[in-house]
């Protein structure tokens, strides 16, 4: 998809997400998205067209590392609830407690007991958040392998992009396949009523983008909330320049 096109597309929806920020505020609601997907399938560029027009003290992006030795220790879902939203507010799993079902699976990180535990707790646990009124979404972003491979090599040759590309991502591109029976397992485990899952292709991320976006906005509420009126008056005055008599700024960036 063109640019030109994307962001004429995107424009629109930015001011819905907008609004939804909005009543989410007003209403005290509480908002999670968890984006899923293969490596490099795009669910950075996807938060960042959810996110970047929000108020970031409004709209969180949890993006969790590896899990400490203490958090080993822990309930496997402990170190996701503290960065579930208190009222008002949006949160964005950049991947989720579907690590467990993904690559802690694939890449032998978790047992076959623990997989099979979290699959059969992971429904329980969603219902426990949507039963409390928050409303959660979750996305899988899909690409085919041939996309996987050029994103992967773009992330090689691109030194501002190099720090995305792990040793997990380069032993992931052997285990396609394996990736694929774990997701099918998942979704099978918990696609529920009360949480489904939605599919999206991402193989134009572009346009991935804006399905998911749009079927965000479709799913949610009426989020009409009139925007507050705010008075700017004149300034009554010549606006001053500004003045320093302690430091100067530095030398500004040459225009050439």
């Amino acid at each position: 998809m063109k640019s030109r096109d994307y962001k004429a597309a995107l424009a629109p929806m930015r001011e819905e997400l907008a609004a939804m920020a909005r009543w989410a505020q007003a209403t005290g609601q509480r908002i999670v998205v968890l984006f899923e997907g293969r490596d490099t399938a795009g669910k950075g560029g996807a938060i960042r067209a959810v996110s970047e027009k929000l108020n970031p003290r409004q709209c969180h992006i949890a993006a969790l590392a590896k899990p400490t030795e203490a958090e080993q220790s822990q309930w496997y879902f402990q170190r996701y609830v503290r960065h579930l939203p208190s009222a008002g507010e949006i949160v964005l799993f950049d991947r989720s407690w579907y690590n467990r079902a993904g690559v802690e699976k694939v890449m032998g990180y978790a047992d076959a007991p623990q997989v099979a535990r979290f699959l059969e707790q992971a429904p329980t646990f969603e219902k426990m958040l949507v039963d409390d009124s928050i409303l959660l979404f979750k996305y899988w972003l899909g690409t085919d392998q041939a996309q996987q491979e050029e994103r992967l090599r773009e992330r090689l040759d691109d030194p501002l992009k190099r720090w995305k590309l792990s040793p997990v991502d380069l032993a992931a591109r052997g285990k396609y396949d394996a990736y694929t029976e774990a997701r099918e397992a998942m979704l099978a485990a918990t696609h529920t009523e009360w949480a489904p899952w939605t599919l999206v292709d991402f193989n134009d991320q572009k346009r991935g983008r804006l399905t998911l976006l749009r079927d965000l906005l479709d799913r949610l509420p009426d989020t009409r909330v009139a925007a507050p009126q705010i008075d700017f008056p004149p300034l009554g005055r010549e606006p001053k320049v500004e003045r320093y008599t302690v430091i100067e700024p530095i030398e500004s960036f040459p225009s050439d």
